[in-house]
């Protein structure tokens, strides 16, 4: 691990209890759909190993200009994106940021469907997809744009995410419990946090321009 790495990196194991006992509740929402093996649908609690080897991927990827900004966030925003990142199993490779947003909107529509034919595993499974969406190629910070990596403009992403993911989970075990009149309830709140999150950040998503290569030229325009 290098030396940028190793800063980044110092102090995890302090502040990972932190952050595992504020989303708590979410994290056994969670799990409470699955007590089996861990699926697509499913986020199982990270190991903190595994939490050190996906963020030594990300970082591996950014370019240095962003290295330097990510080195200059507080130990609470740090604290706040690893949480963030511990709620997801799903870690792509491939996908771009633009890639992950039209499969959480297909998840999206996928619930609202499950939701007007009345079919309760449809809008469970399609709810927890999307609170479980994969975290694209390289993490999120590349994406959102050099001049939003700061404490202030980061701070937002807690909100958004409690609005998105957690009411998506919600969603998901009222479904469960055939509680379909709260789950249409929810609905409109999980589509609030998607507009927010869309007016701070959206002009950026899908460009990578703070992500070195060898990702495919290609896909910086998807």
């Amino acid at each position: 691990m290098s030396h940028q790495d190793k800063r980044i990196c110092n102090g995890l194991s302090n502040f990972i209890g932190r952050f595992r006992k504020q989303f708590a509740p979410i994290t056994a929402a969670l799990l409470a759909g699955s007590l089996m093996l861990p699926s697509a649908n499913v986020a199982a609690e990270p190991s903190m190993e595994a939490l050190q080897k996906v963020l030594k991927g990300q970082i591996g990827l950014m370019k240095p200009e962003l290295q330097e900004k990510v080195q200059g966030l507080s130990q609470d925003t740090k604290m706040s994106l690893m949480a963030i990142l511990a709620m997801h199993n799903r870690y792509s490779n491939e996908a771009t940021m633009r890639q992950v947003m039209l499969e959480v909107f297909a998840d999206y529509q996928s619930m609202a469907m499950g939701i007007m034919t009345d079919s309760t595993e449809m809008t469970a499974d399609s709810a927890r997809r999307l609170a479980n969406h994969r975290i694209p190629v390289g993490g999120l910070l590349p994406y959102l744009g050099m001049e939003n990596i700061t404490d202030d403009r980061l701070a937002v992403l807690d909100g958004f995410n409690s609005s998105v993911e957690g009411n998506a989970i919600k969603l998901a075990a009222a479904a469960d419990a055939g509680d379909m009149a709260t789950a249409a309830s929810l609905l409109g709140q999980v589509s609030s946090g998607c507009v927010g999150c869309h007016a701070v950040f959206r002009s950026k998503l899908g460009n990578q321009t703070y992500c070195v290569n060898p990702i495919p030229s290609i896909w910086r325009t998807l």
